[in-house]
């Protein structure tokens, strides 16, 4: 009896679904930053108009505190449904791994079927910089052409670059805890954009009017008095409550916005720490980034006034990326499709 049961349920059981498979030199090729910050500003907008749905990431500690493991569903109307698996292990720096991989998954909006697999750290890589170039955008002054960017791993370089897409940079400055990495950076940009590596974060920020701080620490990585009145920061690096790269000066007296202002008030230590020192509460974020792109709040009111993005990075952004490239791939064919 059992066999035949076995034959009858193989026999009723549906058809198998097809999923493509996109590699991370596919993902890179079909994304180029531009297209995606022009993706990022949509999603964002849809995001503010409760167009997108998305649940603050689900974070999972790994054995031995090594590192975490995140999940990230969004679905966006008309776009996509899927999520973002990453995992953060910031040791792997040392064993010359990425300190974040992921893989981003998509399904069929209308029945559930899985549909895409694809390399998500190359999309975490462009459309977290390409994010910071849409508050770069809309938050920082017409005339900045100074970026200080303190960091010197993979989103260091890529902000650089997606920076550039919406303001003429007159010079780049790199600083990191070690001056070789740095220098090693500058000379690696040098050929598309006027860099140069700074001897310490301090002169990096002498007269910058945008910063990025793409970093791993813990404590804040620049004092507030060595802030340029009317500079735009884009704080990146930061994204657990008790982690923070910017000081509570700063963050008391800049004009704040964030991603998603539910997962700031649950995971933005920049925030979180400001808020248990007293210096502010959750009524001094002005707004999301969506609310700024769509006009609902305003975003820079005085030249001389300092804006911050605090960047979380949201699942709605990976989806909207992902499916970019995964209408891309259809088109010309890129990726493996196969069958589950």
């Amino acid at each position: 009896m059992s066999c035949n049961f076995h034959r009858n349920w193989h026999h009723s059981y549906p058809k198998r679904v097809k999923i493509r498979v996109i590699p991370g030199n596919d993902v890179a090729r079909l994304l180029p930053m531009r297209d995606c910050i022009e993706v990022m500003e949509r999603a964002l907008a849809q995001f503010a108009r409760g167009e997108a749905v998305q649940p603050v990431r689900l974070s999972l500690p790994a054995a031995d505190d090594k590192g975490i493991l995140a999940l990230m569903p969004a679905q966006l109307d008309g776009i996509g449904l899927g999520y973002k698996a990453v995992s953060v292990f910031h040791g792997n720096a040392a064993l010359g791994l990425p300190t974040h991989m992921a893989t981003i998954a998509l399904h069929d909006p209308q029945t559930g079927a899985p549909i895409a697999l694809m390399d998500g750290t190359r999309i975490t890589e462009i459309r977290t910089a390409a994010v910071s170039a849409v508050a770069t955008r809309h938050l920082s002054r017409t005339d900045a052409s100074v970026l200080a960017i303190i960091g010197t791993g993979v989103q260091a370089r890529a902000h650089a670059r997606a920076i550039a897409c919406f303001r003429q940079l007159s010079e780049v400055r790199i600083a990191g805890r070690r001056m070789e990495a740095a220098q090693a950076l500058a000379d690696e940009l040098s050929s598309e954009l006027p860099t140069r590596a700074s001897r310490d974060v301090r002169e990096a920020l002498d007269g910058a009017d945008i910063v990025v701080t793409v970093t791993a620490s813990p404590a804040p990585v620049f004092d507030a008095a060595h802030l340029p009145a009317g500079t735009h920061i884009n704080a990146v690096g930061s994204s657990t409550p008790n982690a923070r790269e910017l000081p509570t000066a700063t963050v008391a007296a800049a004009r704040l916005f964030v991603d998603d202002t539910r997962a700031a008030l649950a995971e933005a230590g920049d925030i979180l720490l400001a808020i248990g020192e007293g210096a502010i509460d959750a009524s001094h974020i002005a707004g999301t980034l969506g609310e700024v792109v769509i006009g609902q709040v305003a975003g820079r009111t005085d030249a001389a006034q300092i804006t911050i993005f605090e960047s979380l990075g949201l699942g709605l952004e990976d989806v909207a990326a992902a499916s970019h490239v995964y209408a891309a791939a259809l088109a010309d064919g890129s990726g493996t499709e196969i069958e589950l």
